[in-house]
This record gives C-alpha cells, sequence and structure tokens, in this order.
C-alpha cells in the first residue's frame, strides 16, 4: 500500500503523512505548526507565505522533487502582481501537497514570532497578543431560517476559527449590521482573545477583508513622568514613543507628598485621578500623531505603575498605603475598558492590563522589572535595582525572589541638589577630577567633548553649562572621594587640607566649585557639603535595602548587579560601588538594564501568557518591609559613610585606592553623623 507524502516544517521540525491535495495551511494546523493566517485560507492576507526546500535531505529521511506541492495557481499569481512574493514563497493556503516535502515557515509567517531585543543578555519577546484579526464569511440572513446577525456571525468565528463563545462590545454591536451589509457579509472582526475567566469578545468590526496593522500601548506611569510606547500588535514593531511629565507633579514632587495632599485636601484624590488621567490621554494622541494612524487603531493597553500611581490611576484613594500596614485596595492584575478609567482617546472597548502589584511600597512597576529580567529563572545570584525616587529591589535566583523598596528620594534625579537640574542639554552628566591637581573636567549633555578638550566651548554655546543632572552628581561625589576633597565621613575638606583652591568656605562648611559661569552671565555651580548629605542619604537607603534582602538570602555577595530604569541606565558601576550605592561586586557583572519597566510592559502587551506568567511570579516573590525590620536602620547607618562604614568592599578596592583622611577637626557630630536624619517614603 502506497503512503501518503510525508510533510516536515522547519524550524519546528513537527512531521506528519497527509493524503495529496492537502493545502499546506491544513497540514500545518493538524499539526500544531505555527503558521500565521487572517483570512482563513481564502488567499487574501498572504500570512501563511512558506519556502519550500528540494533535494535530498538525509537528516529528514526524504528526498523532495520538484513537483512536490502543486503548480502555482492565478491566486498566487494575483498577489504576486499585486504586492510581490519573495522568490521561493508559495501561499500555504494555496500550494496542496502532492509528494514528500520540507517546509521552511519564516519567522514573519509565525504567529508567534520572537520579536529580537537589542540587549543580548535579555530574552526575546514571543508574539502572542490578546488582541488579533479575523476574516470571516457570514451566512446572510434567511427568512424559511430565521436568527440574529450577532449569532450568525458568532457562528461564523466558531466554525472557520474555533472561537466558540465569543461575545461583543455594545458600541460594537450597534455599528454591526450596516458593517455586514456593507462588507457583502464578509468582515475581518478584532477580538480580544480572553482568559479563564472572561470570553473572547468583539472589539471592532471593519467590512470585508482588512490588513491595516491593529496597535497597542505599553505605559509606564511614573511619578515624575509618563511614558508611552506604541507597539504594532502584528509585528511587535514600536513604531512611536513619547512621554510626558505627570500633570500630578502639582500636587506634590514625591508620592508621599501626594498621599498628603488627598488627606488634607477634600476630594483630593479625586483631583489628581482627574489630572493623571487627562495627561495619559493627552499622551496617547501624541503618540499616535506622532506614528501617524488613528487613535480608534489602539485597541489594547497595558499599564505599570508604582502602588500610590496605581491607585490614583484607578480612582482609588492611596490613604492606606501612607500609613503601616501600607495596605493595597487590591494587588491582584485589574482587566479593566478604557471608558472605565475614562481614556477617551482609546475606543471605548479598548482594553487596559494593570500588572499585579507586588506589595505596599513595591508595586506593578517592580513586577515590570520582573517579567523583563526575570530573577526567578537565573541561575546565578542577582540583584536588580529599579533607581528611583522610591528604588525597587529584586534580590534572586531560581531558588527564590525577594523584593522591597526604600526611600532614596529625588537626590539622583537631581532634585535637593543646590546645583542639580533634569537631563537636559546642558546638565553635567561625566565627571574626572585629577588626584593630584584636583582640577575637574567634565561632559555636558549633548556634546561628546570633554571640557578640556578643544572646541568645547563652541559645541556649548547655544546650551550653555546649566547644573548637575542625576549621574553626574554621582560621579561628582565619586570622584571628589576619589581625589581626597571628600573623606568617608562626607565632609569636604577646606582648601587647605585638600590644597586645592576649588574647595571654598560657605557658612560653617566647604563647597567645591565645579565651573563658575558668571562673568559671561552664567551659573556657578558649586557642590556643597548639603548636596552630599542629601546623596549619602539617598545611596544609603539604595545599598540598605539591598542589604537586607541578602540578609534574608543568607548571603554577603551576589553574583550579578542590574541596574534597571531610564536613570539606570546612565550610571557609572564604578562610581556606584564607590560611593557605595550597590553591594561590592565585579564591575564587569553590573550592567544597566535601561528601561526595564517598560520593557516588561511591552513584553506583557506582546505576549498574553506572559501576563499569566508574571502573576504567578508574583504571588511566588517574598515581600519585605524595611520600615519594619530593625536591620534597616543599622545598614543605613553603616552605608551613610562612603563607600561604607564596615562593609569591606574588597572587589572595589582592588580597582581603587581610597585616601584614607578625615577632615572633622572639631568632631561636631553634626557634621559627620550620616543616618541620623528621619527617612522618607517617597
Amino acid at each position: 500500500m502506497t503512503k501518503d507524502p510525508l510533510v516536515v516544517f522547519t524550524p519546528s521540525g513537527k512531521r506528519g503523512r497527509f493524503a495529496p491535495g492537502t493545502p499546506v495551511l491544513t497540514a500545518a494546523r493538524q499539526l500544531g505548526v505555527d503558521l500565521d493566517s487572517v483570512c482563513g485560507g481564502r488567499g487574501i492576507c498572504s500570512r501563511c507565505q512558506v519556502a519550500p526546500a528540494y533535494g535530498s535531505f538525509p537528516k529528514h529521511g526524504v528526498t523532495v522533487s520538484e513537483n512536490a506541492l502543486s503548480e502555482w495557481n492565478a491566486v498566487e499569481q494575483r498577489y504576486d502582481d499585486k504586492r510581490g512574493l519573495q522568490a521561493g514563497r508559495r501561499l500555504g493556503c494555496q500550494a496542496t501537497i502532492q509528494g514528500d516535502v520540507v517546509i521552511d515557515v519564516p519567522p514573519e509567517s509565525q504567529v508567534h514570532r520572537q520579536v529580537v531585543r537589542k540587549r543580548a543578555e535579555a530574552r526575546d519577546i514571543v508574539m502572542n497578543p490578546a488582541v488579533r484579526l479575523y476574516y470571516v464569511e457570514v451566512a446572510e440572513p434567511d427568512m424559511h431560517d430565521p436568527s440574529g446577525d450577532l449569532e450568525r456571525l458568532r457562528d461564523a468565528l466558531a466554525t472557520q476559527w474555533d472561537l466558540p463563545r465569543v461575545h461583543i462590545d455594545l458600541p460594537v454591536l450597534k455599528d454591526m449590521q450596516p458593517i455586514l451589509r456593507k462588507g457583502g457579509w464578509k468582515v475581518t472582526c478584532a477580538v480580544h482573545l480572553g482568559d479563564a475567566a472572561a470570553p473572547p469578545r468583539i472589539m471592532r468590526l471593519w467590512p470585508g477583508f482588512h490588513e491595516d496593522p491593529i496597535f497597542g500601548l505599553a505605559v509606564d506611569l511614573g511619578s515624575t513622568t509618563i511614558a508611552g510606547h506604541l507597539c504594532n500588535l502584528q509585528t511587535g514593531e514600536v513604531v512611536a514613543s513619547s512621554g510626558i511629565m505627570n500633570p500630578q507633579i502639582r500636587f506634590g514632587e514625591d508620592l508621599m507628598s501626594r498621599v498628603s495632599y488627598s488627606m488634607m485636601n477634600t476630594g483630593g484624590a479625586d483631583e489628581m485621578t482627574a489630572a493623571v488621567r487627562e495627561g495619559m490621554n493627552a499622551l496617547f494622541r501624541q503618540v499616535a500623531e506622532e506614528a501617524g494612524i488613528e487613535t480608534t487603531d489602539i485597541l489594547d493597553a497595558v499599564f505599570v505603575c508604582n502602588p500610590v500611581m496605581h491607585h490614583l490611576f484607578l480612582g482609588i484613594d492611596p490613604f492606606e498605603l501612607g500609613q503601616a500596614p501600607f495596605a493595597l485596595a487590591s494587588s491582584d492584575a485589574m482587566n479593566l475598558m478604557a471608558r472605565d478609567l475614562d481614556l477617551t482617546a482609546l475606543p471605548p472597548s479598548a482594553r487596559v492590563y494593570l500588572l499585579p502589584c507586588i506589595a505596599g511600597h513595591v508595586g506593578a512597576d517592580a513586577a515590570a522589572v520582573a517579567l523583563s529580567e526575570a530573577p526567578d529563572k537565573s541561575e546565578d545570584l542577582v540583584l536588580v535595582v529599579d533607581v528611583g525616587t522610591n528604588a525597587e529591589i529584586l534580590l534572586g535566583n531560581r531558588e527564590k525572589v525577594l523584593a522591597c523598596s526604600s526611600p532614596t528620594g529625588p537626590a539622583f534625579e537631581g532634585a535637593q541638589i543646590s546645583s542639580g537640574q533634569r537631563a537636559a542639554p546642558g546638565a553635567i552628566e561625566r565627571v574626572e577630577i585629577d588626584a593630584t591637581t584636583k582640577e575637574p573636567r567634565f561632559k555636558v549633555i549633548g556634546s561628546d567633548l570633554w571640557s578640556t578638550e578643544e572646541g568645547f566651548d563652541d559645541v556649548i554655546a547655544t546650551t550653555g553649562i546649566t547644573g548637575i543632572c542625576g549621574s553626574g552628581i554621582i560621579e561628582m561625589v565619586a570622584e571628589m572621594r576619589l581625589a581626597g576633597l571628600v573623606d568617608a565621613s562626607g565632609l569636604i575638606g577646606s582648601a587647605a587640607q585638600t590644597g586645592s583652591a576649588r574647595c571654598i568656605v560657605e557658612g560653617r562648611t566647604n563647597s567645591y566649585l565645579v565651573w563658575d559661569g558668571s562673568d559671561d552671565g552664567g551659573p556657578r555651580i558649586t557642590v556643597t557639603n548639603r548636596d552630599i548629605r542629601e546623596i549619602q542619604m539617598a545611596k544609603a537607603a539604595l545599598y540598605s535595602g539591598a542589604r537586607l534582602l541578602m540578609d534574608k538570602f543568607g548571603v554577603d555577595k551576589v553574583d550579578r548587579v542590574v541596574l534597571a530604569g531610564a536613570f539606570g541606565a546612565h550610571i557609572s558601576p564604578k562610581h556606584a560601588m564607590i560611593l557605595g550605592m550597590i553591594p561590592d561586586a565585579p564591575l564587569d557583572k553590573v550592567t544597566s538594564a535601561g528601561n526595564a519597566a517598560g520593557t516588561g510592559a511591552r513584553i506583557a502587551l506582546l505576549n498574553r501568557d506572559a501576563r499569566i506568567e508574571i502573576e504567578a511570579t508574583v504571588r511566588a516573590i517574598h515581600k519585605v518591609e524595611t520600615a519594619i525590620e530593625p536591620r534597616f536602620q543599622e545598614h543605613f547607618v553603616n552605608a551613610s559613610a562612603i563607600p561604607n562604614a564596615v562593609e569591606p568592599f574588597p572587589i572595589l578596592n582592588s580597582i581603587v585606592t581610597l585616601p584614607d583622611l578625615s577632615f572633622n577637626q572639631q568632631g561636631d557630630e553634626s557634621e559627620t553623623g550620616g543616618g541620623r536624619r528621619r527617612r522618607r517614603r517617597g
């Protein structure tokens, strides 16, 4: 008895025998091969392109003849004339199996294709969005067999796409009948695939076959800025990104200021909710305009945010987050609709997914970092630090993951620093200080030249030198410590003690003059002892949170450190370690993850399975509340020294030599006692 032809699909390696005349698309579906199609095999969408291979394939045990597939047909020719097919490609819905054949499914034809991320250490994103397009042909009304148009549309989705129990949103139902008739009973449906708790739902309809892309938003709602990334839900491509300042800043710069505003002002929480939603709508219109699309084409959105932003975005008063035990109204993931949140820039039926929060001060943004960096899948022990106003810290490996937050304050972002500013052209971002002459040289944002290089003045003529941003102040303080201008306690020496005329007296302490532009009407940029104290407080809080998690894990060192957050991407690992911001580790094991929270949001947007994964991961993370841990304060006091009063930092000491000196001649504890100031949440 003659066997049916053998079909081998690559790269999956799936194989099976099929009767001659079976369409390649049908064979792929029966074998579970990842081959895309929107039109359901009607030769319209071209998503099912495949590349047959001919010749001898000993690995697969087959020899493929030139007539292994049916001849090129009129449908393929029409598509090739209209759009063009790559040489050697066939449409899987048109080519039928005639003999043994090896068929490659190229990445762009795979439903769950990978979107390759630029960083080598990061995982790729497997495409599996929650919203997909389906083309169907609907039975026309029949007086002899009466039924509703919706019921026949649902039947078509069930029989043609195996999508049972599909529901429809009321605004879509209102427009359904004219769309069905305009399309001649052929329509394309955008369907949200739902989950275990919710059935699939039709979100939008187009007459006939619709192949224009649909989009989703990955949104990182921060206390200072809101960033949005517009993604093509069919390719995973980020087509536009934009950001705005969070309008809530006018109610308070840090989180606890906003919690206080809601406590002290009737309707204050509602005011802040309205402000952030208004800002969201402006951002969505802005990013859609940048991409040249209509906001009505944005059908899905994923949000990550800290717990206070989470509550205010949802319209929940954050009162309970301002006091122990810092109880969240809900820590679970949220599946909502745009209309529930007054997101009028989006279609009313657009879906909104909020990642779960981990704890009262460890939010959905930290969950997104966990999704992006996957410490729970790491073989070695990794410390992930999302550096911000309220730093979220994760420590873990395959064994377990711990999490906490630490109130660093806004000093790392240039706030509360005498010459501090946000990262903008003209801000000092890189610093080196000569250990012998004590003279500084620096780079400013907008210039690749050091301040000592020829042409620097010409390059910065339009921006000038305006201040010091967060990465600049970290390098500045670390370089001052390295050059012997600041002692371990954080005290700036006098001109006589340091041998530098740049150390000038200001009140009872000294300051270091970095730049004097006053002759040309510019600023006089100094680092004051109060600036040093602010950085000490911030870095001590950050280190103490990390060290506390290490205590809980039962370790004295970590294998690697990942600095996350947009700000973390610009931090010099060496200078961070000189300050004592992070535990001692090999510098080549300290890496930047960029905006890991935003990346986590994008993963959750493009892969619905990732939502299930992170919900399970968050439930397994052990939460540590720093406010009730006695050792946190002990670590905080020790970490106020630069780099640390008790931790030895052997790896750092093998790289640099920190001067052993003290500028405290009066023994005045008020000048040296870092760590006595009350910690702030926010």
